[in-house]
């Protein structure tokens, strides 16, 4: 009977264990995490970071499942130098800068950054026209753990073509931690804090290195006028083609009548919307007269020949550049 007593209360002890390692990680705010995981440095990280009010366990989930294989882990001395958070975690992560972050969040979710997996790496008219490589994962999908024979089918621009990981379907190719590091330090953001340039969380997912490069540590190409080193997170993604010419490729660095404008002197951060940014520099007439979101332009048309990021007076004006119209003459008041 003791002998049976015995065995029944190894099972029942770990289930009692379960309850009470959660409570402890919950309440050591990362102390305990450190103590059996080699993530000592991103402890210290978090500690000087502006997150460092937000309790682990407020953004990194963990169930009975993960736990288990981080102990087996453990056990099999598979381990590896310097965790890293695998592509479902930084999905799951998502949801929860939501909580804090809800109108970065929806901005984001209603722009182009927020694109799914299959909008991106099934879109007909894009992969009949180049052939998908292993580079495109550089700026969609960089947490993926594989290549873009892992993801999509076929690797051709045959087609037609279909995602190998079916709960990618409507995830975010381009979620949060592609943009930003949350252990950066910095501090919080308060009411009362003097005006900064960016927060220092802004940063660069490098995929090959997998680890997130400073915004500042980045170059900047075309320098804007002020520079504005946000742009050189811009520049990574939305760069020219080998050749280094400006407006081929991805790249959008405004030349022509916007020369040396920042991407976000007309796109918002998050949403990167930009059609309420005009009026910002123009009235609403220009100086020809007419109303500038209403020039044939792809601010008014995408379909327009004329890119309103490299747009030049004489695109519309082949046969010279009309003389700014004279003001009126004011009228003299009479006796």
């Amino acid at each position: 009977m003791k002998r049976w007593a015995g065995l029944l209360a190894v099972p029942l002890l770990v289930l009692l264990a379960i309850p009470a390692a959660d409570l402890y990680y919950k309440s050591s705010w990362g102390k305990g995490c450190a103590r059996c995981h080699e993530i000592r440095p991103q402890l210290d990280s978090w500690e000087h970071s502006a997150h460092r009010k937000i309790n682990c366990v407020e953004c990194h989930r963990s169930s009975l499942t993960t736990n288990v294989r981080r102990v087996a882990s453990h056990l099999l001395g598979d381990v590896p130098d310097q965790p890293k958070l695998r592509h479902s975690d930084v999905l799951a992560m998502v949801d929860q800068c939501r909580g804090c972050h809800r109108q970065e969040f929806a901005q984001w979710q209603a722009g182009p950054h927020a694109a799914t997996f299959e909008r991106i790496f099934t879109d007909k008219e894009h992969n009949r026209k180049r052939r998908l490589m292993d580079d495109c994962l550089r700026c969609h999908g960089m947490h993926f753990e594989g290549a873009i024979g892992d993801l999509v089918t076929p690797v051709s621009t045959g087609g037609p073509w279909r995602l190998l990981k079916p709960e990618l379907v409507k995830s975010p190719a381009i979620p949060c931690l592609a943009c930003h590091a949350m252990h950066r330090d910095g501090a919080p953001l308060l009411k009362d804090s003097p005006p900064e340039k960016f927060r220092p969380s802004l940063a660069l997912y490098d995929r090959r290195s997998q680890s997130a490069i400073a915004t500042r540590d980045l170059p900047i190409p075309m320098p804007t006028s002020p520079p504005d080193q946000r742009q050189a997170l811009c520049y990574q993604c939305h760069a020219p083609l080998a050749s280094g010419q400006i407006a081929s490729g991805d790249d959008r660095t405004p030349k022509g009548v916007h020369a040396g404008l920042s991407c976000l002197a007309c796109h918002q951060k998050h949403s990167q919307s930009a059609r309420a940014s005009c009026a910002t520099c123009h009235p609403r007439l220009s100086n020809c007269g007419l109303d500038v979101e209403k020039m044939d332009t792809t601010f008014l048309n995408v379909k327009s020949k004329h890119n309103v990021h490299w747009v030049a007076c004489n695109d519309c004006h082949p046969k010279g550049i009309p003389p700014r119209p004279k003001p009126a003459p004011l009228a003299r008041a009479s006796n």
